[in-house]
């Protein structure tokens, strides 16, 4: 039974120092300090029940993003949950088409950003008065109820409403084993965590030692820099987890769209499954090209952590300029637009392989995916793309979701990693609650951390 009215909605700056470490870096974010803009909603029901969201950010401008969520508080503040969820699509498109707030988006940038912070603690208030997390709340929905919480504005073209319910409904068939499936042996996961572009050679042997010890067989690494380097470090991974073991690059969209094949044939030794943002997030036919240019040397191309909206995504898929697909919990709006892209990829029969890591980015997707297996997707296996171009492939093509192994000890209720893979989570909510003396310690600037290294940067 959903109950009460939000009565409060409060938003903190939290930053952690993430770039002293060199942790996060890459080819286009050399320096980045892992950043949240961290909702909770309070209603006046009784069972004191709180909603936490967060949207994931690199430090500087986060505060903008506070700006937007507090701009977005009127629509929220004085109105009943069981409303809102009621009517979740009316509620959604109430926030992405605020005739003011619309025009610095329309549903993309920082708005959209905090579209999905208010909107995550939306869903995790309802999963915690539910008493279930929030992949177990999606996969017990009534298909039609499901589908009525999504916008299907712009994607009628590739994707109806009657066409989302009938995917839905089929992934009925089955359904409870492959939950038991998720609960026995949790969802496939890749590490990031081993081979930043910020980490020392030593570093990068080392955590890939530890990886190799703790099971791990898919690794990703950041290229783009430096041609040379790249190779060298590549080399460095590549030997070190053998010819068996999956490796998947990551460029951040460093490269113009040339540059971009030249510099992947020259990898292209290393036998990556994919390169990932090789080009401009926004350049859908760029990436189609690149796309058509490494299928005969077995690359294919990932993207969507970047991807402003449902939109992007459609015509991603339309001209067939990916052969992964990376939703992000905190960059589309919420659950809502996440779930109408799943269903799209679906359609369009791409895997969906998440980015994850940040700040509670493995926290959340890992509801999303759990629920695209169990209700979506149906399968861990990709349609093999690459099959009749490169036969070894078939058994490396799989789906998959990021790891990356930082800032978990500040959440209430961490992901659980086994045998590299997200074992399902069992509290109630979305898993976006974080610890309260993380957040008093790591808000900015007053918080204890930063003052301390504010101060050490004036003196």
């Amino acid at each position: 039974m959903v109950r009460g009215r939000i009565s409060r909605l409060s938003v903190r700056d939290v930053r952690f120092p993430t770039s002293l470490g060199g942790h996060g870096s890459d080819a286009m974010h050399t320096d980045p300090d892992y950043s949240a803009a961290y909702v909770v909603l309070e209603t006046d029901a009784e069972d004191g029940l709180k909603g936490y969201g967060i949207t994931f950010t690199l430090g500087k401008g986060t505060e903008v993003v506070v700006c937007a969520v507090n701009a977005l508080a009127p629509h929220l503040l004085n109105k009943d949950l069981g409303d809102i969820v009621g009517d979740f699509r009316g509620f959604y498109r109430q926030l992405t088409s605020d005739g003011q707030l619309r025009w610095i988006g329309p549903e993309k940038g920082v708005v959209h950003l905090a579209t999905a912070a208010v909107l995550n603690a939306v869903w995790d208030l309802w999963a915690k008065q539910e008493g279930k997390p929030l992949w177990k709340l999606l996969v017990d929905m009534d298909p039609r109820k499901l589908v009525s919480c999504l916008d299907f504005r712009y994607i009628t073209d590739v994707l109806t409403e009657e066409e989302a319910y009938e995917i839905l409904r089929k992934g009925q068939v089955g359904k409870k084993e492959r939950e038991e499936q998720m609960l026995a042996h949790g969802y496939p996961a890749y590490t990031t965590s081993c081979a930043w572009l910020g980490y020392s050679d030593a570093t990068l042997k080392q955590l890939c030692s530890k990886a190799l010890e703790d099971g791990w067989t898919r690794f990703k690494v950041k290229v783009g820099a430096d041609l040379q380097d790249d190779i060298r470090r590549c080399r460095l991974i590549r030997n070190m987890i053998g010819p068996e073991k999956t490796l998947m690059m990551d460029a951040n969209q460093r490269w113009d769209v040339p540059e971009a094949v030249e510099w992947m044939a020259k990898l292209a030794e290393f036998k990556p499954l994919w390169i990932e943002e090789p080009t401009s997030p926004d350049d859908i036919l760029g990436h189609a090209t690149i796309s058509k240019a490494l299928v005969p040397l077995g690359i294919g191309v990932a993207t969507g952590e970047q991807c402003h909206n449902r939109v992007i995504f459609k015509q991603l898929l339309q001209a067939k300029a990916l052969q992964f697909l990376q939703i992000d919990s905190c960059r589309l709006g919420s659950v809502n637009e996440n779930l109408s892209v799943l269903l799209m990829a679906k359609k369009f029969d791409i895997p969906v392989c998440p980015h994850a890591g940040g700040v509670g980015l493995c926290e959340l997707v890992q509801h999303l995916i759990i629920f695209d297996f169990i209700s979506v997707s149906a399968s861990l296996k990709d349609r093999i793309w690459l099959h009749l171009l490169v036969p070894s492939y078939i058994s490396t093509c799989a789906r998959m979701c990021e790891y990356v192994d930082h800032l978990h000890e500040h959440f209430k209720y961490p992901v659980i990693i086994k045998k590299a893979s997200y074992m399902p989570p069992k509290d109630a909510g979305y898993s976006t609650e974080m610890k309260e003396e993380s957040v008093k310690k790591h808000q900015y600037p007053d918080g204890e951390v930063w003052e301390k290294l504010l101060a050490a940067q004036v003196n």
